[in-house]
């Protein structure tokens, strides 16, 4: 077992970065307020009424989530108010801000009010780890649904309101993001912390933006053509990706009900972007997902050219599409890039120096950060990163191609 180590250090910048998340998704959610009353302003009450229950739809999931989190969670970590005042937040669907702004509370106790104690330390990334991951899931429940609906609508009405284009681009901004700041988070369980470098973070954020980009194309072109097609063609994928994570055997959430509930939500994310859920390489399971999102996609996109020929007000679609494909597989080449040369397991091999999470062959336990207590430990988080960052295989040009990555 490796000695304890310190916890990650949670200064200025990251407090700067945490504030300024919860700023996004403050605007995002008020973009997303302004767009729904546009469209209720111009007479389509059924797009507003759509795009609305998709907010409260992902909304109500996070929040769930976050609850039963607080709920099983050691009671010195919760905050200082009353179970029932936290439980009525959280039916108001305040939870997950509640949250951002007791962690930024005591973010600002551990930067500017003297208190470094390692205990308060250790307190801030426990919070910023759920924080982590509650977004990543909002995100994925509320912004792409809603970047795939407002896409449809610009298409259907052949022009885009300037609430629209704001949305659209706060919606993928955020996604991406959420994607990159999961990434780092998790991270942090690594024994030996080696951060991602800018150059690293901005392929790692780039790739995932080029991938997602076609896919909610493909999507919305489709329901361009068959409207309630969309409502047959998500819940058939979203059962396979249900499916597909169960068989892999989960064990994130404390019971089984609330482990359904979170794979449920998986396969959400799973419907729009690649997401491990299990140990192991995942070389083979990733070629198999990315096969099928491709297959699929093109299938969707073949439906709309074959069932109409693009009217002239849409022929500037035809240049579009033909960009998809060689975008989603630019996506996959920055994949490989960042995993080939820019991943800092790489740049570690190359300095001649050993990462124990991938050179080892010991336990599970002894690859992962021991800078928490027992009573400390995140274990939701713990167990994810121990699902993404698994033992690797030395003979395999030094990279690190066996990461479990989001």
């Amino acid at each position: 077992m490796s000695p304890r180590a310190a916890p990650p250090r949670f200064g200025p910048l990251q407090l700067a970065l945490a504030v300024a998340g919860t700023a996004a998704a403050t605007l995002d959610l008020c973009m997303d307020g302004w767009v729904a009353a546009e469209y209720a302003r111009r007479g389509h009450p059924g797009w507003a009424a759509l795009s609305l229950s998709l907010l409260a739809a992902a909304s109500a999931a996070a929040q769930a989530c976050s609850w039963l989190w607080l709920r099983s969670d050691p009671p010195a970590l919760r905050p200082a108010v009353p179970l029932a005042l936290l439980a009525a937040l959280h039916l108001l669907q305040l939870g997950f801000f509640f949250r951002c702004l007791h962690a930024l509370r005591v973010g600002w106790r551990v930067c500017w009010a003297k208190a470094e104690e390692e205990e308060e330390q250790r307190h801030m990334a426990f919070l910023s780890h759920d924080i982590s991951m509650l977004r990543l899931f909002e995100t994925f429940l509320e912004n792409t649904p809603q970047l795939t609906l407002l896409l449809y609508i610009i298409l259907r009405t052949n022009k885009a309101e300037l609430s629209q284009g704001l949305g659209m681009g706060t919606a993928f901004l955020c996604v991406s993001w959420s994607l990159l700041d999961y990434h780092q988070s998790l991270r942090s369980f690594l024994q030996d912390k080696h951060e991602l470098s800018r150059g690293s973070s901005l392929i790692y954020f780039l790739w995932n933006l080029f991938l997602i980009c076609p896919r909610i194309l493909a999507v919305a072109l489709f329901a361009l053509r068959w409207p309630y097609g969309v409502a047959v063609h998500f819940p058939l994928v979203w059962l396979a990706m249900f499916l597909w994570v169960s068989l892999q055997g989960t064990d994130f959430m404390e019971s089984w009900g609330p482990e359904q509930l979170y794979r449920a939500m998986v396969a959400v994310i799973l419907y729009f972007s690649w997401f491990n859920v299990a140990r192991g390489r995942t070389l083979y399971r990733s070629i198999i997902y990315h096969s099928f999102i491709l297959v699929d996609s093109t299938l969707l996109a073949l439906a709309w050219l074959w069932d109409q020929a693009p009217s002239e007000e849409h022929s500037y679609l035809i240049p579009v599409v033909s960009a998809a494909l060689p975008c989603y597989l630019l996506g996959l080449g920055l994949r490989v890039t960042y995993y080939k040369w820019l991943h800092p397991n790489v740049q570690v091999q190359q300095e001649g120096r050993s990462d124990e999470v991938d050179a080892s062959a010991g336990s599970d336990e002894a690859e992962f950060r021991s800078f928490l207590k027992p009573d400390l430990v995140n274990r939701r988080m713990q167990w994810l990163a121990q699902t993404h960052f698994a033992l690797s295989q030395p003979a395999l040009n030094g990279a690190a191609a066996v990461e479990s990555a989001v």
